[in-house]
């Protein structure tokens, strides 16, 4: 039996689900993500499911708005589960 080999991430701390992370933050299922960016602003691209839903010009903003998201996605789950 081989041994397990890590790959090699140049940038491990871009999807660190630890909050704080000022290189990006990803939630523990990894479904919202805020990734750093330079386009014609800098600040961080919000990610979820793969696709690019927003923009924020701070790490603490676009976390903000993914925590805010995650718990709407939650009410709105329970809410249709009680339904069934």
């Amino acid at each position: 039996m081989e041994k397990f080999l890590k790959p090699h991430i140049e940038r491990p701390g871009i999807l660190d689900p630890k909050a704080g992370d000022p290189e990006g933050y990803v939630t523990n299922d990894g479904m919202w993500a805020a990734i750093p960016f330079i386009g014609k602003n800098k600040g961080f691209a919000i990610i979820h499911n793969g696709k690019h839903v927003g923009e924020f010009k701070t790490y603490k903003q676009s976390v903000d708005f993914i925590k805010k998201q995650v718990k709407i996605q939650k009410k709105q789950t329970s809410t249709h589960e009680e339904f069934l």
